[in-house]
């Protein structure tokens, strides 16, 4: 999951409304193909993932969905490196669940003002690898993407990865690019804005 900002003014029902979605998530076994979360890489993940879900809390966030108890998950399931999908709200840009990376099923919403401080506050990271933007107004959106300091963006749609697309990230996010020609220019920190024109399939998880 990771960082997501969203509008000040409708923060509070867009909160509620996401938790509700994260609820419905599918949390089980990768070989079954209903399953949309599966299991941490390892015992060591599991205990890093879990210890930032420990840390929320402790920095003010606000824990609205998931969390380390998952009494509904089968016995089998909780003896295993399973994480519940979890959100936080009421999260700071500053705190260090919005600025580390978890690599875990752990939303942190973030509230904006308006165009400029969601740009500010998506820039002010260490790291740059992939970003998406959501809005109606696609002159905005451009603007919001080319400003984000980010090798990627998606525009009103998921990571849509073709392989002739350079792929990477900036600052600490990794030099150079993969892809295509893009793999000679390694030197360079190109970006990728995608835009969904709504004629491809977008997976509506938890709806």
């Amino acid at each position: 999951f990771g960082r997501m900002l969203y509008a000040r003014q409708t923060f509070a029902d867009f909160a509620q409304r996401f938790a509700e979605r994260a609820k419905r998530i599918r949390v089980g076994d990768p070989m079954d193909e209903q399953t949309i979360v599966g299991p941490m890489i390892s015992q060591g993940h599991l205990a890093k993932v879990r210890s930032y879900i420990e840390l929320g809390p402790k920095e003010g966030a606000t824990l609205i969905a998931g969390g380390l108890a998952a009494p509904e998950l089968p016995v089998a399931m909780q003896r295993g490196n399973f994480v519940l999908p979890t959100v936080f709200a009421d999260v700071a840009n500053g705190m260090r669940i919005a600025h580390e990376e978890i690599f875990g099923p752990v939303a942190c919403l973030i509230p904006f003002t308006d165009e400029a401080d969601t740009i500010a506050q998506a820039n002010d990271i260490a790291y740059g690898l992939s970003s998406y933007v959501w809005s109606e107004n696609i002159g905005r959106a451009m603007r919001v993407a080319a400003a984000i300091e980010a090798g990627m963006c998606f525009v009103n749609s998921q990571n849509v990865r073709d392989l002739r697309q350079p792929f990477g990230g900036t600052k600490a996010s990794g030099t150079g690019r993969e892809g295509g020609t893009w793999s000679y220019e390694v030197f360079l920190e190109p970006k990728n804005v995608c835009v969904s024109l709504g004629s491809h399939h977008i997976p509506h998880w938890g709806a």
